[in-house]
């Protein structure tokens, strides 16, 4: 009997602890109802807020929509986008395709593709998508491997991430963030709906995160493999799984990305040279050195739209991977800073949308969308400013690109039509269930 009442305790525990998508949810609801005017007093009854009781800027912040809010960030961001690839790719473009045009006109074509797919994804209910979840896994996982086959895979800069020809090119391990987001969240809510232990929760997102890594790895990608961690790590941490079994994978997950960055030379020297860019400047550390010293040349206000110099064949990749250095060269620190804020608050507004989102899957969904935008900005731009080791990822929505961009695009079509459906503030409520347990 004992132990039957100890076993009922813990289980009533469980039930009444709300999973951190709940909390998160909590927290906004009360924001959102200060924002209206009203608070708690101590005896429980809502009162008039005081007025001036907070920043106008935040009140006003509070008070857009949500939806709203993310289509603007991420239109100002793909503007910025278009300009700084037109800055930044000239010569590239001249040398590749005989017209300093080239690059800036494909990057039009694949933005102009990637806001049509934003237009149709925010139409579709993100709930249908559950169905196409495990399809969506299995068929790339399909396409990781058909990469690596000689003859079906098209190689360049030495590695093989891209299957078409042409311009019709598609890039698997891209469409592996949105399956790997979609997957996560969808098995996450079922296990957790049944009650599921925390190891069959954990067991089948980690099972398809080791096989893509894997693949991702061989073309190889470090970068992107690292920003699939995020998303199902970020997914789990955020659906309630307890943190004792999370928290073994995620340091085994450490210990072997920490293995493999030394067991093969050219890597080993990406760390070194991160640890140290300037004893290695005219070597694996160019890249990261090149990139200061255009930062640095950008001073308060930056050297003008136009004005960079590093571009000029100094900095490699000046309009993919290390954009945000010709950003901060050209339009200075205000500018860089410009950039940080945008996506910081197109991560605040998405994880707004999380905690807002009618269903878990909605939640989930907003949060692994969320997490994957703002990771893969934050292993970009640590890299450029040499705070991150060098992994060749795109900054998202301004970096040059055509797989990421519009994928990237489609995906905050799911983000919008999330936030589109989502519960009033005032009268949003946290949703609890049990933890799931260890």
């Amino acid at each position: 009997m004992a132990e039957r009442s100890t076993a009922s305790r813990r289980r009533t525990t469980a039930a009444r602890r709300p999973t951190i998508v709940s909390r998160t949810q909590a927290s906004i609801g009360g924001a959102a109802r200060s924002a209206t005017g009203t608070k708690a007093s101590s005896s429980g009854t809502k009162t008039p807020a005081a007025p001036g009781g907070g920043p106008a800027v935040v009140r006003w912040l509070r008070g857009v929509p949500t939806a709203a809010a993310l289509g603007v960030l991420v239109a100002v961001l793909c503007v910025i986008g278009l300009v700084m690839v037109g800055s930044a790719s000239p010569v590239v473009s001249l040398i590749t395709y005989r017209s300093p045009w080239t690059i800036f006109f494909r990057q039009v074509i694949w933005m102009a593709v990637g806001i049509g797919a934003l237009l149709v994804f925010a139409r579709i209910d993100y709930r249908a998508w559950r169905r196409w979840s495990v399809p969506l896994v299995l068929g790339t996982l399909g396409l990781l491997v058909a990469v690596l086959v000689p003859g079906l895979g098209v190689t360049a800069g030495g590695s093989s991430r891209w299957i078409g020809f042409g311009l019709l090119r598609l890039q698997p391990s891209e469409l592996m963030k949105l399956a790997m987001v979609l997957f996560a969240a969808d098995i996450v809510v079922k296990r957790t709906d049944k009650s599921a232990p925390a190891k069959q929760v954990i067991a089948p997102v980690m099972g398809v995160l080791i096989v893509s890594a894997a693949l991702i790895i061989k073309q190889p990608d470090m970068g992107t493999a690292m920003v699939l961690s995020c998303i199902a790590f970020g997914i789990l941490f955020m659906s309630g799984v307890t943190l004792a079994p999370l928290s073994k994978v995620l340091a085994a997950f450490t210990v072997v990305a920490v293995i493999f960055a030394f067991s093969d030379s050219y890597r080993r020297d990406r760390v070194l040279s991160f640890v140290n860019p300037g004893a290695h400047q005219s070597g694996s550390g160019y890249q990261v050195w090149q990139s200061l010293i255009g930062l640095g040349s950008g001073h308060l206000f930056g050297l003008g739209l136009g004005g960079g110099r590093e571009k000029w064949g100094t900095l490699p990749n000046a309009h993919t991977d290390f954009i945000f250095s010709v950003v901060g060269e050209e339009l200075g620190l205000i500018g860089a800073v410009v950039i940080l804020g945008l996506f910081f608050a197109l991560a605040w507004y998405g994880f707004r949308a999380a905690g807002r989102a009618p269903d878990r899957f909605g939640s989930l969904l907003a949060v692994g969308v969320t997490v994957w935008i703002t990771s893969q900005a934050v292993i970009n731009i640590g890299a450029v400013i040499g705070v991150l080791p060098v992994t060749g990822i795109p900054l998202p929505f301004i970096s040059f690109g055509g797989s990421s961009l519009v994928i990237t695009l489609a995906s905050v079509g799911i983000l919008l039509n999330i936030a589109m459906q989502e519960r009033s503030g005032p009268r949003a409520r946290p949703q609890r269930r049990r933890t799931v347990r260890a």
